[in-house]
C-alpha cells in the first residue's frame, strides 16, 4: 500500500448499490471527488468559494482501474497523494481500499487545473502555495472519517 498525504474513511450506503448489489461504478467517482474536495478544504482551499469568484477546478484527464467491488455496509478509505506535474497542472493519485482487510478496490489518477473567469488556465496563489508545500512534505498521512447517518 502507498503512503498517502491524506486519507478519508467511508461506509457504503444501501442506495449507492445497483441491481447487482454492488457499488455502481459512477458512485466511486463521487467518493474520489469528495475526497479531493475535503483534502483541499482541510488545507484551506474552499472550491465553492473559489467558484463564486470565477475560479473553477476542472478535471482534464481521469484514469480509473476498477479492481474489486464494494458491497453495502463495507467500510473503506480513499488514500490521496497530491503533486504538481507542470506549471498549471496538478494530479491527485487516489486509491480505494476496503477495511479492515485493506483489499485494493480501485486505483486512479486525476489530472486537474484551475481556470479563471476568462476560461484560461491559472493557479490561484493559495493552490500554488499548497502545491509547493506538498512537494516538500514528509508524506505524513492525515486521516478523517466521513460521518454516515
Amino acid at each position: 500500500m502507498t503512503d498517502y498525504q491524506f486519507r478519508l474513511d467511508f461506509e457504503v450506503r444501501d442506495y449507492e448499490c445497483d441491481f447487482q448489489s454492488i457499488v455502481n461504478n459512477a458512485v466511486y467517482q463521487h467518493y474520489l471527488e469528495h475526497t479531493r474536495h475535503e483534502f483541499l478544504r482541510q488545507n484551506g482551499i474552499d472550491v465553492t468559494s473559489l467558484a463564486k469568484r470565477g475560479i473553477n477546478f476542472v478535471v482534464i484527464r481521469a484514469e480509473i482501474d476498477y479492481l474489486y467491488s464494494l458491497l453495502s455496509g463495507d467500510k473503506f478509505f480513499v488514500g490521496l497523494s497530491f503533486e504538481r506535474i507542470s506549471r498549471l497542472r496538478f494530479s491527485f493519485l487516489q486509491d480505494i481500499y476496503r477495511l479492515p482487510d485493506s483489499r485494493s478496490i480501485l486505483k486512479s489518477i486525476f489530472i486537474c487545473t484551475s481556470i479563471s473567469k476568462s476560461g484560461k488556465p491559472f493557479l490561484p496563489t493559495d493552490l500554488d502555495d499548497l502545491l509547493e508545500n506538498h512537494m516538500h512534505d514528509s508524506r505524513e498521512t492525515v486521516v478523517y472519517s466521513e460521518s454516515v447517518n
